[in-house]
């Protein structure tokens, strides 16, 4: 569409005859010119060029010969190569930056204006936008609207198209990952410890808060997990993370890689070193009697309940609780007494709930949500002896007789620990329960909720390491509070198989603690993908 502009300043003006309302304004006004009647009426002129009547213009031509004989377009591109990367998704913008833009977005439209911006100098941007285009044609056009003042004062706005030809190019940050060189600093966190219930729960926080879509590469390893970074301010933000999140401690080293004597520049590979306590939910351990006492004067044999920023312990005799941070383990560790491969399968024969207990002078708090009782427990695998054990336990409010549970037996084993050696003989319990047993297998097919894992570098999942995620989904399903830092997925694919048989007492996971696992597969993705159907 072609309109003819006059631009002067003042009341009406007689052009030819010819009768304009301006504007004062010191921009150029757009108006279709019209013919207002004066005193007498007015002809027409024939046009310069082709000599067809016409009204009277400050340029003396027609539309159509002002078009053919002015492009105010000329000298502007109208195919123009956008460099794309297909590993991270971004586009180009020079001379070396890359950004993130989804299609028909505002971002994607700034970045192609500034492609056009240097051959754009003599000409006024009115209006741009997209064109429908085939997401996978590799191909972008773009709308553009203009105004140029031409011959005589007549000021022509044209629209045109302009095509963005999608081209590939691997950014730096990609080459580098695909030539085996690209972390810059790697976060190495271990664990010395049999079971991987921290580094379960650890990898559902990541997740959660989005801290793994700075990695380049994440690769699992014995007795831990390495995270590769490109900057040295990512591996930070991990290892900040982590000391937040579970009791560590932390070392950091770096190697330098080269060096420019000219601009005195260094480039550093640095390694972060990260150390969790040795210690897993449900493990039996034996504190020193100088940390016993400053916790409440609680007993030295304590289960471990949960591992979040700090170690939670309870004291199975007198349900005494305390929390360790990582700081004061490491001034006075202890190790775990069994592993869970040592728990032993025990049946209750019977039961008696203790009420009204005193504690001692200086004793710490106690739990709320255990009940303290006293049980008689029977080793399934002795179930033809009359061998019977006595013991205190915290789950008084879980357990009845002939229920199934796990605990260790101190009687008939050989620990080797520092301060378990020292203990009066009588203080240390016969047996130590650890938790309520279920059927597995009824459990696991009535699981209709899932977790989501990292993409990470490992050989495959070994047998143990099944059994052992799926202890940790157990512990999901029986502990509230260690659930609530965790996103838990339902599951639509499978179906919850219910049946007469099952354990009523399992404990479950309500439908309202489970989100929707959205799968967003669009080709566009992102914001904006819902223009390209208009």
């Amino acid at each position: 569409m072609d309109k003819f502009v006059v631009e002067k300043r003042g009341g009406p003006q007689r052009v030819h005859g010819l009768t304009f309302y301006l504007t004062t304004t010191p921009t150029p006004f757009i108006m279709e010119y019209m013919q207002v009647p004066a005193t007498s009426s007015q002809g027409n002129i024939l046009c310069c060029t082709c000599g067809i009547p016409i009204p009277p213009n400050p340029a003396n031509m027609c539309v159509s010969c002002l078009r053919t004989t002015v492009d105010i377009s000329e000298g502007i591109p109208k195919q123009v190569n956008l460099h794309f990367c297909k590993q991270c998704e971004r586009y180009l913008q020079p001379p070396a930056s890359w950004v993130q833009c989804a299609l028909e977005s505002r971002e994607l439209l700034a970045l192609c204006l500034k492609k056009l911006k240097g051959n754009m100098t003599k000409v006024r941007l009115i209006d741009a936008g997209f064109l429908w285009t085939e997401p996978h044609s590799k191909r972008i056009k773009l709308k553009v609207t203009i105004q140029k003042e031409v011959m005589n004062g007549a000021i022509l706005q044209q629209v045109f198209v302009v095509e963005f030809v999608i081209q590939g190019q691997m950014c730096d940050d990609c080459h580098r990952v695909e030539a085996k060189d690209f972390w810059n600093s790697v976060v190495q966190v271990r664990q010395k410890t049999s079971h991987k219930k921290t580094f379960y729960y650890l990898e559902q926080l990541i997740l959660k808060h989005k801290l793994h879509q700075h990695a380049l590469n994440i690769k699992e390893i014995h007795e831990g997990i390495d995270f590769y970074y490109a900057t040295k301010q990512h591996a930070q933000k991990m290892v900040d993370f982590l000391q937040c999140t579970v009791p560590c401690r932390s070392k950091t080293s770096q190697r330098l890689i080269s060096h420019d004597i000219h601009s005195n520049t260094f480039n550093y590979k640095s390694t972060y070193s990260i150390e969790i306590v040795p210690v897993c939910k449900d493990n039996v351990v034996c504190l020193s009697p100088r940390l016993a006492q400053s916790l409440g004067n609680m007993g030295q044999v304590c289960v471990c309940a949960r591992v979040t920023s700090t170690i939670h312990l309870i004291d199975p005799n007198t349900l005494q609780i305390a929390e360790v941070d990582g700081g004061t383990y490491w001034r006075n560790p202890f190790n775990s007494l069994v592993s869970p491969r040592q728990l032993e399968e025990f049946i209750v024969m019977d039961t008696d709930v203790i009420r009204n207990q005193k504690l001692g002078a200086g004793a710490g708090i106690r739990s709320n949500k255990h009940t303290l009782a006293e049980v008689w427990v029977q080793k399934t695998s002795e179930m033809d002896t009359a061998q019977q054990y006595h013991c205190r336990t915290h789950l008084g409010h879980l357990l009845n007789i002939g229920d199934m549970v796990q605990g260790f037996d101190f009687a008939n084993s050989n620990v080797n620990d520092e301060f378990l050696n020292k203990m009066n003989p009588s203080h240390i319990p016969d047996v130590v329960l650890i938790k309520k047993s279920y059927n597995r297998s009824k459990r696991v097919k009535r699981r209709n909720w899932k977790l989501k894992e990292m993409d990470k570098d490992r050989e495959g999942m070994a047998p143990e390491d099944e059994r052992q995620y799926q202890d940790f989904l157990e512990d999901l399903e029986e502990d509230e509070a260690l659930r609530k830092n965790v996103n838990i997925f339902r599951d639509a694919s499978k179906i919850p198989v219910e049946s007469d048989t099952d354990d009523e007492g399992a404990p479950r996971i309500s439908l309202m603690e489970m989100l929707e696992d959205l799968s967003l597969t669009d080709a566009t993705g992102g914001e904006g993908a819902d223009m390209l159907t208009e």
